[in-house]
């Protein structure tokens, strides 16, 4: 019998469901990012984003679906054309290989799916199989995933949360412990025990690449991954020329090395257990908590007891570090959120922070090119306030912005100084690779010390002080004036000073600031002005 419609309950089961299964996944996608830096986690990032949203769903007492109380096929296929539509819009430069395109996939068939049948059964595993045939071509449009071996990181979580989707659209059994209780939704929600085990079927993530002796034709890469299905999940084949990358979630990683064995010789094998990594995680997950607590009820505190009138204009910013934060205090940001590439701040953060802001105008400071968009969608929904998003997407661009703040000036004003600040400043970053990829024409291996600048990797080599004086060698130019460097929370004070007089030496008609930063992964964090 056919099913034609889909009403609140099952469309909330359905949303809860894509949520619960990206969540799932995530270590799994992370493993799939090109960019070898060890905070780009797309994973982590898309689970964080889609379960704030989850724990809205939850806490509805009586959902709908506006003006609509049941979705039918049309309805599925309007929704995902405005949904592709909306993520367009979001980048600036869109680029195809990526989560768009698989959005831009999934809308073309739905359209086509609606004009041929008015059955869900038919439609969705119709759709769901495009959308994995066009994640599947991702790295041949962009050649920096065929180079590391992998399809897209966002374009894999779009996938993943459409998959949870259809299993609750089927009936299939969902744990939804990852996600806070609620009521109203018709979902039965059970939350998880921090002290039990994690209930991973398959615990070893093994990954390794194989050195093919003869052609490994499709027949073999097809045998070769169906195989691995009857072992494990999470499973990533992705052949070019005479190299083979494997990925693979399984209780027995000798049974997937044997196989390959098969096929030719292994390199870069690594086998990690998943289960005492989320044990490892929890414990982290327990201590961020019991941090946001603390710092919650302190903001609490400090606004019961102010009793200053609102002032014309303040600021939030978003940092990581000692260091940085107390440097972004000094110089008057009134609200900081804690955050970064690995842990970016949502819509709802960035509406508390507001909240605490007791001024007329706030600026944003994101200082992440992923926390633009956040910063941007809490500016739609503050009515009360007037909020500038300054597009700072680093520390060091944010830290010139507000140097370039003038209180005696107006809105507008200094929004336009700040912007044109932050145009005169390159930034850089030095820190280590965490996978072994070849990008922006670089070999780079586990362990490599990598200067990272506005564009990309821009140094690679074993030394962070080496490494750090090629980057910079890269960043200043005739027109630079001064550089600052923030030292992280893994380096010396002692080798911090030898170090930036190393840097003096270097360049002595150039000015140089040093600070304690404070920031964690990240060994130096520079700015050239």
């Amino acid at each position: 019998m056919a099913t034609k419609t889909i009403n609140v309950d099952m469309l909330a089961k359905m949303f809860l469901a894509g949520a619960q299964n990206i969540e799932a996944k995530k270590e799994y996608i992370n493993e799939l990012n090109v960019f070898p830096v060890p905070d780009g986690d797309t994973g982590t990032n898309m689970s964080l984003t889609i379960m704030a949203a989850a724990k809205e769903v939850t806490a509805l007492e009586k959902p709908d679906i506006r003006e609509e109380k049941q979705i039918d096929v049309r309805g599925l296929a309007a929704a995902c054309a405005r949904a592709r539509d909306t993520a367009y819009k979001a980048v600036m430069k869109p680029k195809e290989g990526t989560i768009l395109t698989v959005a831009s996939g999934i809308a073309d068939k739905a359209a086509e799916m609606a004009e041929e049948t008015d059955d869900l059964e038919v439609f969705l595993p119709e759709v769901i199989r495009h959308a994995e045939e066009v994640l599947e071509k991702t790295p041949d449009m962009l050649p920096v995933l065929k180079e590391a071996g992998v399809v897209d990181s966002g374009g894999q979580g779009l996938v993943e949360v459409i998959r949870g989707a259809y299993d609750a659209f089927l009936g299939k059994e969902v744990d939804y412990s990852a996600i806070a209780p609620g009521a109203g939704t018709g979902v039965k929600i059970t939350a998880s025990d921090a002290g039990e085990a994690a209930d991973i079927k398959f615990g070893y993530c093994t990954e390794f690449i194989i050195l093919t002796e003869k052609e490994f034709t499709d027949e073999n890469e097809q045998d070769f991954k169906e195989y691995l299905s009857s072992i494990g999940d999470s499973i990533v084949c992705v052949a070019d020329e005479d190299v083979v990358k494997v990925h693979v979630h399984t209780n027995d990683p000798g049974l997937a090395i044997q196989r390959a064995l098969t096929y030719g010789q292994l390199s870069r094998m690594k086998i990690d257990n998943m289960r005492e990594e989320h044990q490892e995680k929890l414990i982290r997950d327990a201590e961020k908590i019991a941090a946001q607590e603390a710092a919650k009820k302190e903001s609490e505190s400090l606004a019961k007891k102010s009793d200053e009138p609102r002032k014309p204009m303040g600021f939030i910013a978003v940092s990581i570090g000692e260091g940085m934060n107390e440097i972004f205090k000094e110089l008057g940001v009134d609200h900081i959120i804690e955050g970064g590439q690995t842990m970016n701040p949502s819509t709802e953060d960035m509406l508390n922070a507001i909240d605490q802001v007791n001024a007329d105008c706030v600026f944003i400071l994101p200082n992440n090119k992923n926390i633009v968009l956040a910063a941007n969608q809490a500016k739609a929904l503050v009515e009360d306030k007037e909020i500038v998003v300054i597009p700072a997407k680093t520390v060091p661009q944010g830290i010139t912005a507000i140097i370039n703040f003038v209180p005696e000036a107006g809105v507008k004003e200094n929004e336009e100084a700040m912007l044109e600040g932050i145009k005169n400043v390159k930034s850089g970053q030095v820190t280590y690779a965490v996978r072994d990829t070849h990008i922006d024409d670089k070999e780079i291996h586990e362990g490599d010390i990598m200067g990272i600048g506005d564009a990309g990797i821009l140094a690679v080599g074993r030394s962070v002080e080496e490494t750090t004086k090629e980057l910079l060698a890269q960043l200043v130019d005739e027109d630079s004036e001064l550089i600052s460097l923030y030292y992280g929370e893994e380096v010396k004070e002692e080798d911090a000073e030898r170090f930036i007089a190393q840097i003096e030496e270097i360049y002595p008609d150039l000015d140089v600031d040093a600070h304690f930063g404070g920031q964690p992964i990240y060994y130096y964090v520079l700015a050239v002005e």
